[in-house]
């Protein structure tokens, strides 16, 4: 855990655009308000330890399927659907439905 002071919320885009040069990433994009969204929509529904997790699900996921920012926009819509809809009315793990089925 760090000790650090955090940044204020206008030292954002100064950070973003640091990790992104890091990462080798074009800052224009990451649609950081897209992102941000997921991200309180899954602290909020689901559980705060879940929103960090599902950025990174989602920018993964979009990376798999072309990387574009539509695909990112695509892979968050998904997220924010199944997180404001949580807690599914039927477990995940019920038998004969396997993960990503429709209800």
């Amino acid at each position: 855990m760090s000790t650090s002071t955090p940044l204020p919320p206008e030292a954002l885009d100064d950070w973003l655009v640091a990790l992104a040069a890091t990462l080798e990433l074009d800052p224009a994009d990451i649609p950081v308000g897209t992102l941000l969204d997921v991200a309180r929509d899954v602290a909020h529904n689901v559980a705060r330890p879940a929103a960090p997790l599902s950025t990174f699900l989602v920018g993964l996921a979009a990376a798999r399927n072309g990387g574009t920012v539509a695909d990112i926009e695509a892979a968050s819509a998904r997220a924010t659907e199944l997180a404001l809809n949580w807690p599914p009315d039927e477990p995940a793990n019920q038998p004969g439905r396997q993960p990503g089925d429709a209800r």
